[in-house]
């Protein structure tokens, strides 16, 4: 019976040490005091240079693939147009699909090689 309450009381000194932990570190929130105060979130972090370049990268990814997109789908629909027995349809689906992936291409290409240079400025900068 002794060790029963022995450990019930331990139980109970833990309990009340997390909940008034809890309380206190609420309130720090709530008062906007210490580490983690409104003013340092609102600061603006640039990128990398690391980080520029591979959002540059990945921006031209990002071209290539929807320009691959857009000539696939020109594509089936020209294929479909020809099998029933519409060319000029096809021609036309296809011409479109192809310059649809052009502009995504080259959209994402020169977005992508702007942030690859603006990326390479910034590590040439950081040696100098």
């Amino acid at each position: 019976m002794r060790s029963k309450m022995a450990v019930l009381m331990c139980a109970i000194f833990v309990f009340s040490a997390v909940a008034l932990g809890q309380s206190q570190a609420t309130s720090d929130v709530e008062r906007g005091s210490g580490k983690h105060s409104k003013a340092a979130h609102n600061e603006k972090h640039e990128r990398s240079a690391g980080g520029e370049m591979a959002s540059g990268a990945g921006d031209i990814g990002k071209g290539v693939g929807k320009g691959a997109g857009s000539l696939a789908v020109g594509t089936g629909k020209g294929a479909v147009d020809l099998v029933t027995l519409h060319p000029i349809d096809a021609a036309t689906d296809v011409g479109k699909g192809g310059v649809k992936a052009g502009g995504h291409i080259a959209a994402g290409t020169v977005k992508g090689t702007g942030k690859v240079v603006t990326g390479v400025g910034k590590g040439i900068k950081h040696i100098f």
